[in-house]
């Protein structure tokens, strides 16, 4: 037994059903993401860029392994 559903209620179960387009800008400059590396403090862009550069040398692995500890131990030195 197959149901009918009129117009209006089909598209009420649809509209409340379907995903939602974000309402973020859509027009976004690249520079944008590099702003809060380039905007802190040297200390901090210190810390920003050793932990990006240890999650790159961990990209090779297929599991890697420690990379909290290499965040934490740069944390701990740079705060030192």
């Amino acid at each position: 037994m197959a149901f009918k559903y009129p117009d209006i209620a089909t598209q009420a179960i649809s509209s409340i059903l379907a995903e939602k387009r974000s309402s973020y800008n859509r027009s976004v400059d690249l520079s944008d993401v590099q702003e809060p590396i380039t905007s802190a403090p040297p200390e901090v862009r210190c810390i920003i860029e050793r932990v990006l550069q240890a999650e790159k040398d961990k990209l090779y692995m297929k599991n890697p392994r420690n990379i909290n500890d290499d965040i934490l131990r740069i944390v701990k030195e740079e705060i030192q």
